[in-house]
C-alpha cells in the first residue's frame, strides 16, 4: 500500500497526545464562558501538522546522525527501513511546514482578531519558533535533542505554549493559576518523552545522543518519570482545590493508571517493553485532558 509508509512516518500514536494542551486550554476557555469554536478547530489543524512536522523532522535526523540503527529498541523508522528516501522526506517537511504556515497564520489571525499587531506579531514569532523546535530537536550540526534538552523543549511547547496560548487565542487574557494545569500537561507529555528516551537509551548513548536519560542514567531516570506523573497530578488537583465537588475532580480516575505505569517502570530491567508504557502515558495524557475539561466544566 502506498500511503503505509507515510502514515507510519507520521507516527499516529503521537498524535492525540499532541491535541492534548489544545484541549485543555480550549477546555478552560470553556470553563469561562469565552470558548470559539473556530480558534479550537484551527488550533487543531494547526498542532496536527506541527506534530508531523516534528515526526518527519525527527525520522530524517536521527537517520542522518545514525541513532536509528539495528541497536535500537522500538518500531522501524521509514528511512531506516528503507521505505522512504531521504529525498521524499525533505520534499514531505517542507509541505507539511507550508500546510502548518497556511492554519498556522489563519489561527492567528482568528484568535487574534481585535488586538494589536505587536500581540498577532508575537504568536506569529511563536509559531515560527515552535516549527524551528519541531524540526532542530534531531536535525542539524547541533540538535538540542542531542544535547539533553528535549525534556525542557516538551514541558515549554506542550504545556506552557500550549495550553496557555490557546487560551489566550480564546480569551485575549491570561493568569498565573493557568500555570498549574499549563504545567500538568507538559509534565505528563514529558512522561512520554522520557519512556521513549528510557527505551532507546543504549541506542542513543552508542550514538552520542547525549539525551537526560543517558546524562542521569536509567535509574534515575525511572525515578524522574514516578516524579513527572506525580507531580502533574499533584498541580492539577491544586488548580480545583478547595472545591469539594467531587464532579470537579472527576480527572483523578486515571490518577491510578499513571502512577501505576510509574511504578512498573521503576521495577522493570525490562526496558525493551517500554514501548507499551509510552503508548499508554500518551493514550492517558489525550484522556486526562477530556477528563480534566470535562471537570472544570461541570
Amino acid at each position: 500500500m502506498i500511503f503505509r509508509p507515510w502514515i507510519q512516518a507520521f507516527r499516529p500514536r503521537t498524535l492525540p497526545l499532541a491535541f492534548a494542551s489544545i484541549i485543555t486550554g480550549s477546555g478552560l476557555a470553556w470553563a469561562e464562558g469565552t470558548f470559539r469554536l473556530m480558534v479550537f478547530v484551527l488550533a487543531l489543524i494547526t498542532t496536527l501538522f506541527l506534530q508531523i512536522l516534528s515526526n518527519l523532522a525527527n525520522d530524517y535526523g536521527d537517520f542522518q546522525h545514525g541513532v536509528d540503527n539495528e541497536a535500537r529498541v522500538g518500531p522501524d523508522r521509514t528511512l531506516q527501513a528503507g521505505l522512504i528516501s531521504k529525498g521524499q522526506m525533505v520534499k514531505a517537511m517542507w509541505i507539511i511546514a507550508l500546510l502548518c504556515s497556511i492554519f498556522g497564520v489563519w489561527l492567528i489571525v482568528e484568535g487574534t482578531r481585535g488586538l494589536t499587531w505587536g500581540k498577532s506579531g508575537l504568536f506569529a514569532v511563536l509559531g515560527l519558533t515552535a516549527m524551528g523546535a519541531a524540526v532542530k530537536y534531531t536535525m542539524g550540526k547541533n540538535p538540542y535533542g542531542y544535547a539533553g534538552l528535549g525534556d525542557v523543549a516538551v514541558f515549554l511547547f506542550f504545556g506552557w505554549l500550549g495550553v496557555l496560548g490557546t487560551y489566550f487565542l480564546h480569551n485575549h487574557s491570561i493568569s498565573i493559576e493557568l500555570l498549574l494545569p499549563a504545567s500538568a500537561i507538559g509534565l505528563f507529555t514529558t512522561a512520554v518523552l522520557n519512556i521513549n528516551n528510557m527505551r532507546d537509551h543504549k541506542a542513543d548513548e552508542q550514538s552520542g545522543k547525549q539525551t537526560l536519560v543517558v546524562r542521569i542514567g536509567l535509574d534515575r531516570a525511572k525515578r524522574y518519570q514516578l516524579s513527572l506523573n506525580t507531580g502533574g497530578v499533584l498541580l492539577a488537583i491544586a488548580f480545583i482545590f478547595p472545591s469539594i465537588r467531587i464532579p470537579n475532580y472527576l480527572f483523578m480516575i486515571i490518577a491510578p493508571v499513571l502512577i501505576n505505569t510509574s511504578l512498573n517502570i521503576l521495577y522493570s530491567d525490562d526496558y525493551e517493553s517500554f514501548d507499551t508504557y509510552l503508548k499508554k502515558q500518551a493514550m492517558v495524557t489525550f484522556l486526562f485532558s477530556i477528563l480534566f475539561t470535562i471537570s472544570i466544566n461541570l
